[in-house]
């Protein structure tokens, strides 16, 4: 049996700017950050020749052209698995539809099973494209290619996106010190809702598209804010990078009258009120995560769980997508 894992992601600056409809015109450039949160896939031989796929639903089909999840279906096509005689699972640790890039990990894991079971060895870079190829160009989705590359990678991760779509990826240079108090006071908040990214992402691609000034240079700003969240978590300057996150987050919510709503803006301002010195929204908006930078992490906490919200803390992944057993 082959078990593989990939993180689910935070943003710590910059996004939005991995959509091509932006990069391909101006470049783009964001921060992310791998967690501890996984999507697992399983990979197992089966004694009858059919294809078994155990995912929120389940399917037994005889041939790859019957299967309906998209992305299983393409992965198993970009990767020539002989697909017959196989028993595919997925779980994760938290669902998808949350802000936490659930479905580039859940490409990259796959991808990384089916090559396991070829027996290829496959490249960080190379997994995320293939991840990027499935989603963007075959399936058309209106997303970025942060969720792909930075669930690949892991770690803390700098990404520029060139408009000849070539991804540049380093690591962030970011002190011991540093890295252990950013995610001590790094806090996540689950809001109750899921929702599908592409739906506001479509709104921001076909702005983009169409060169809206406004929404040009919203993501313009962003990208700015991006880089100078690096400038402060590598020079160690964990406040500044905190009041960038509202800064971040003020923006943000300009791109679409759907990215939040009065409940969101309410907790938000809650926690503003209790100790945080930002947040934003993470993911495409709408629902999922609200993360915080806190230094007063109890009061924050107290703040929010009299508002009913969830916390589930985290750490930082620094291994990317992996295998766990072959």
């Amino acid at each position: 049996m082959i078990i593989t894992r990939s993180p689910l992601r935070i943003s710590l600056g910059g996004g939005g700017t991995d959509l091509p409809s932006y990069y391909r015109q101006h470049s783009g450039f964001l921060i992310a950050a791998a967690i501890d949160k996984y999507v697992y896939i399983t990979l197992h031989q089966t004694f009858v020749p059919e294809l078994i796929i155990k995912y929120s639903k389940m399917e037994r089909v005889l041939s790859v052209d019957e299967i309906e999840h998209p992305i299983i279906r393409e992965a198993l096509l970009l990767t020539g698995m002989e697909a017959p005689s196989l028993e595919i699972t997925s779980m994760a640790d938290i669902p998808a539809g949350t802000g936490l890039g659930s479905s580039g990990s859940f490409t990259t894991a796959l991808l990384k099973a089916f090559h396991a079971h070829r027996k290829n060895l496959v490249h960080p870079a190379e997994l995320a494209e293939q991840a990027c190829e499935i989603e963007l160009n075959r399936l058309r989705e209106p997303i970025g290619k942060q969720d792909q590359y930075i669930a690949a990678f892991g770690g803390i991760t700098c990404f520029k996106f060139h408009p000849d779509d070539r991804v540049e990826a380093w690591p962030l240079k970011i002190s011991e010190e540093t890295l252990f108090n950013l995610e001590d006071n790094l806090l996540l908040f689950f809001t109750g809702y899921s929702r599908s990214a592409s739906a506001i992402l479509k709104e921001q691609d076909e702005r983009s598209q169409r060169f809206d000034p406004e929404m040009i240079e919203n993501l313009h700003f962003v990208k700015e804010l991006g880089r100078q969240s690096q400038s402060a978590l590598e020079a160690g300057d964990l406040h500044q990078f905190g009041h960038l996150m509202d800064v971040h987050w003020q923006r943000k919510k300009e791109r679409s009258s759907q990215m939040s709503n009065d409940r969101i803006n309410d907790w938000y301002d809650c926690a503003m009120q209790n100790g945080a010195l930002g947040g934003k929204l993470i993911g495409a908006g709408g629902g999922g995560f609200l993360m915080f930078y806190a230094v007063e992490k109890a009061r924050l906490r107290h703040a929010m769980r009299a508002e009913g919200l969830t916390e589930v803390r985290f750490r930082f992944d620094f291994e990317g997508t992996k295998i766990l057993n072959q």
